[in-house]
């Protein structure tokens, strides 16, 4: 309804010479498509706003695309003219397809996009899982808007979790991708019985920022067998990256040392009592707690936060630069925004999101409560493979891979990202409710009644036979489509398509029970079967957004 939306807009600046016009959606339908609050004009009119609803209400002109202008107290309630509105939204949908809903405003356009970038020193589990979801929905729906985007995911290859893996690991004839967590929770065990052994983990680490080749190449494998298994897991679920970056570059080249440069430069940087280089950051509002960032070690050698800032200065010197983060990181990204500001370049923006919790609480990789994103892969495709068996008495392993990874990715994508997850095995593969076979399950059931119909839909179908309440329902939710899709572009929220997704589906829902439509006559039943043949292109497109594949049969 962007169109009408704008139609409105331009008329009310026009009868009221004002720039800033800000129209609302009004909560009941019946009230009409949008409003307009007067409140604003009082002081300029020196009048109420109900009177200027009611003179605005006689001076604007009707148009082929609002059919009745009309003042209720302060508001000026505008109806569009439903026809038009399903001519123009429905054949627009058959026109673009799988673009519908795209705006195209990132055309010409690079995003440099960093997620997941998650420890390899385990098979992930859910809650890390999260990073990775929020991150391939954010890449589809800037790609949906033709962003060119670039997938970074930064890989910690040389901290203290990876000396942990390299000592834990001493003494096996191998390491393997499926046996890294209960290493890694054995020599957590270990060390905590055993306090000593951590001066033999300072002491690997040390080793390898002397450039010590034997224990480089421990660090090396231990890293590669978790990444290509990471890498091997995220890409069943279709999520994928263009570059891995991995932190030990710049452990060894160079680049730090010219950041510390730069950073000298500011005035910003000194070394402290302690003959380590730290950062000034007072007057960031940062809070008394972190006056200073510290980036180096008292030997000079760097941390993690020289490092860091290295890396962030490469991506933004490339372009715009987004980073999907947990919300326990969100003080320390100030903190590097804060030295990329020193610096005078471009901040990178965050994407923050909470934690998925197991009833029991918060997940932890180093005590093993865990639910392994592969285990819920698992659990997820023998679930659905089971709904299936009873449906059509056989299983299909693809079918079931399109239903169990589509709930999973759904359970988790459809929460806003500052929210927590709960994570409820039964909750997130329920077939009923707001989850993915659901909206799968609708999308099918269109495509079940389009073979049943064994003909081509008429594409020059009479729209104004759409002449109910649920007919324009759908067809006003089909049309908000490229504003959901733009507005979870420019906000980074995976969330609002899920949301838009799981209410078109209940909508549809809701229709069928209402509406016959191959037993409709043929006139109504030729413009029905128009609306959710661009019902089921829309459903399949805002799952696709979120990385969810649609099924043809369920």
């Amino acid at each position: 309804m962007d169109k009408f939306r704008e139609e409105i807009i331009g008329l009310l600046k026009k009868e009221t010479k004002q720039d800033n016009i800000l129209i609302e959606v009004p909560p009941n339908p019946e009230m009409g498509d949008y409003a307009f609050p007067c409140f604003s004009l009082a002081k300029v009119y020196k009048k109420s706003p109900n009177e200027i609803a009611f003179e605005l209400a006689q001076k604007i002109k009707k148009s082929t695309s609002i059919k009745e202008i009309k003042a209720t107290g302060p508001y000026l309630n505008f109806f569009i003219n439903r026809d038009k509105l399903a001519d123009d939204t429905l054949l627009e949908v058959l026109k673009k397809k799988g673009k519908y809903g795209s705006l195209s405003i990132g055309k010409g356009k690079k995003m440099l996009l960093e997620h997941t970038s998650i420890n390899p020193n385990a098979s992930p589990h859910v809650g890390r899982a999260r990073n990775a979801f929020i991150g391939d929905s954010i890449k589809r729906i800037l790609e949906f808007q033709d962003y060119r985007v670039e997938t970074h995911y930064f890989v910690n290859d040389v901290g203290k979790q990876i000396a942990m893996l390299v000592l834990g690991a001493e003494g096996k004839k191998s390491i393997t991708f499926g046996n890294l967590l209960d290493t890694y929770i054995k020599i957590n065990e270990k060390v905590e019985q055993n306090p000593e052994l951590e001066k033999e983990i300072l002491a690997l680490l040390s080793q390898l920022e002397k450039g010590d080749s034997k224990v480089k190449q421990k660090f090396k494998k231990i890293v590669g067998t978790c990444i290509a298994g990471q890498t091997k897991l995220f890409s069943e679920l279709g999520i994928k990256y263009d570059k891995f970056d991995y932190e030990s570059e710049f452990l060894w080249s160079k680049k730090t040392q010219e950041t510390l440069r730069r950073l000298e430069k500011t005035g910003k940087l000194f070394i402290d009592g302690y003959n380590r280089w730290v950062l000034d950051q007072k007057g960031y509002g940062l809070g008394v707690e972190v006056p200073v960032l510290v980036l180096t070690r008292n030997d000079g050698t760097s941390l993690y936060p020289l490092r860091d800032i290295t890396y962030a200065i490469e991506m933004v010197e490339k372009g715009n630069y987004i980073v999907v983060l947990g919300e326990d990181q969100k003080l320390y990204n100030e903190q590097v925004n804060c030295a990329l500001k020193e610096l005078e370049l471009l901040q990178r923006h965050p994407v923050y999101y909470s934690f998925v919790l197991l009833k029991e609480g918060k997940m932890s990789t180093r005590k093993g409560n865990v639910v392994l994103l592969e285990d819920f892969m698992t659990e997820a495709v023998k679930k659905a493979n089971s709904e299936i068996k009873k449906r059509h008495n056989k299983t299909n392993d693809r079918a079931a891979k399109t239903i169990g990874y589509g709930a999973i990715k759904f359970g988790i994508l459809k929460v806003s990202p500052e929210k927590s997850v709960v994570f409820d095995w039964e909750q997130a593969l329920s077939f009923e409710g707001e989850t993915a076979p659901y909206i799968q399950y609708a999308y099918a059931r269109i495509q079940s009644i389009l073979s049943k119909h064994k003909k081509s839909i008429n594409r020059n179908a009479d729209l104004g036979f759409l002449d109910t309440k649920e007919d324009a329902e759908l067809v006003k939710h089909i049309s908000s489509f490229p504003e959901i899709a733009k507005k979870a572009c420019e906000e980074h929220r995976p969330h609002l398509i899920a949301n838009y997704a799981y209410v078109l589906a209940q909508e549809l829902n809701e229709y069928y029970h209402m509406h016959q439509i191959l037993k409709a006559e043929k006139k109504v039943m030729d413009a029905r079967l128009l609306l959710i043949t661009a019902v089921a292109q829309v459903i399949r497109n805002s799952l696709g957004l979120l990385g969810i594949d649609v099924m043809e049969k369920m």
